[in-house]
């Protein structure tokens, strides 16, 4: 079968309240990000993901939405969009919008309409409950924002269900019109004509029927994340959510154009692989792989990341797609978690591997974690905990891998002409995409060089993944006995055995040429090598 174009595709990750401002109100915008076009496609991604930009109360930025088929004023127009998608169309880019189906604005017409009361029409669109014996929330089940998933409702005498902020209700995805609301909402971007959806929080869709309460979590020890303190056994990953997710991909399939969608799903390889469903009854085309974030970061060596990426492969059905993912808006930036030099050994990984990579904005300069005085937070998740904790706290939350994208030298780093919504990073001065430009061995060179050997090089978009045999704090492997990837992940030199060969890229991206049967790798080095 032809394969389709999301099975390869380099999809890049725009925070848009954080790419570019065109209206110098210090906030992002659709128009902005029209503006930089012409750089993604320099630089040579497949497809752009952009966080949300319906209209809003912005109390998550954006993940309260109180009208799914509208565009917010900040980001700008309906128009706005549709040029965006125009012109994303003209340059060959696919374009992804985010999609947050768990949960509304508690200013949305649906939740308004709920609240109003016990006898409303709408009232089985969110989710109620009684209170408890005492009084208090029908269940133990915590948020992932701090505090109690519940909130109480003094007008109508019951609770309602947030995974999030109090001001993000829960919808009732077991009532037939909720579902059927929300596949009208995706038929409304599809005829516009995106390429797809990103899932927000696909694995969180369904809970308990009975509404249990969750089990203690042995490992948890005060002072650790509250929703820690339980095992997530009645709140995630429930049954019904298959059956959901099967329902979204028959309403992709009514469109041509290969539409797709992509599912934010934090789960152990043994329940995120059944997202994919089956070749009989298909899922999601790509449940998000986060696994090189969730456990190869926080142990960043050969032999780990060798072990999630083989357990990854072995676990995945001959017809799925894999998928890989290194950052994005709720994680820290990965030059703060791994430093410049393996940052470079992280991208040659990541754009080797077979199948589908995510990449987050900036990333490609090696941009870290925003400096963020506490006065200066904006993340609503650390706000709140602030708040729950009685003090005014120094946790930034999210908000460092949100700063706004570093294009020049010059004043707020060529974003805006005004004070951004988050301070611009201090290094943008010398950490910038001008600068970059004009290096030849900068992060942005190298990035921009290896997506056109990954477009260019038949094995590294097709063939498959085999292991290799390298030595202690290298990993190594084969796409098609065509190509070998060896990356080194210490801070010193090491050999390896390699058929004949020829160097197509370093992440030195200082030699080329060809190899006869030792490759020398230097400290932090990546080499991809095209077999004889």
């Amino acid at each position: 079968m032809a394969r389709k174009w999301w099975q390869d595709a380099v999809i890049y990750q725009i925070y848009p309240r954080s790419f570019q401002d065109s209206n110098g109100d210090g906030i992002g915008d659709l128009e902005g990000i029209c503006s930089r076009l012409g750089y993604l496609k320099d630089l040579g991604v497949d497809a752009i993901w952009l966080s949300p930009f319906y209209k809003s109360p912005m109390k998550d930025f954006g993940y309260d939405v109180s009208d799914y088929c509208s565009v917010d004023p900040i980001f700008g127009t309906l128009a706005d969009f549709d040029r965006l998608l125009e012109d994303t169309h003209k340059r060959g880019i696919k374009l992804i919008i985010d999609l947050v189906p768990n949960h509304t604005s508690d200013q949305h017409p649906w939740f308004v309409e709920s609240r109003a009361g016990r006898d409303s029409p709408k009232r089985d669109w969110y989710i109620w409950r009684d209170p408890a014996p005492d009084g208090g929330p029908p269940n133990n089940w915590m948020s992932f924002f701090g505090g109690p998933a519940w909130t109480f409702d003094a007008q109508t005498g019951q609770y309602y269900l947030h995974q999030f902020l109090p001001e993000q209700p829960d919808l009732n995805w077991r009532n037939p019109e909720v579902r059927a609301a929300m596949y009208d909402v995706m038929r409304f971007w599809l005829r516009r004509g995106v390429d797809g959806f990103r899932v927000d929080v696909m694995w969180l869709l369904v809970e308990d029927a009975l509404f249990r309460d969750e089990p203690e979590n042995p490992h948890w020890q005060p002072g650790m994340w509250d929703r820690g303190r339980h095992l997530h056994i009645y709140t995630e990953d429930q049954p019904e959510t298959h059956e959901i997710v099967r329902e979204m991909r028959q309403v992709l399939d009514e469109f041509d154009g290969d539409r797709m969608m992509v599912g934010e799903i934090y789960l152990p390889y043994e329940q995120l692989i059944p997202y994919y469903g089956t070749p009989e009854r298909p899922g999601c085309h790509l449940p998000f792989n986060f696994h090189l974030i969730t456990r190869g970061l926080s142990n960043w060596t050969a032999e780990n990341l060798r072990r999630i990426v083989e357990e990854y492969q072995a676990s995945l059905p001959a017809w799925a797609t894999p998928n890989w993912v290194l950052g994005n808006h709720d994680q820290h930036r990965l030059a703060s978690r791994i430093g410049h030099a393996q940052a470079r050994v992280a991208a040659m990984m990541l754009f080797t591997l077979p199948g589908s990579p995510t990449w987050y904005y900036g990333d490609e300069i090696g941009m870290v974690d925003g400096d963020i005085p506490p006065e200066k937070v904006q993340d609503p998740a650390a706000l709140r905990q602030r708040g729950l904790a009685g003090d005014q706290g120094l946790d930034p939350g999210r908000d460092p891998e949100r700063t706004p994208m570093q294009w020049t030298p010059f004043t707020y780093a060529g974003f805006s002409t005004v004070e951004p919504w988050l301070p611009v990073n201090p290094d943008y001065p010398e950490r910038n995409v001008e600068t970059q430009d004009a290096d030849p061995e900068s992060m942005l060179t190298l990035v921009r060089t290896l997506l056109v050997v990954r477009r260019e090089t038949p094995g590294l978009r097709e063939a498959p993944y085999e292991s290799y045999k390298a030595p202690k704090g290298v990993f190594a492997y084969l796409r098609g006995r065509v190509v070998l990837a060896a990356l080194n992940f210490t801070a010193e030199p090491k050999t390896l055995a390699v058929p004949p060969g020829e160097i197509l890229l370093s992440t030195y991206l200082d030699r080329y040429g060809a190899v006869e049967s030792t490759l020398e790798l230097r400290p932090n080095e990546g080499v991809i090598l095209r077999l004889q």
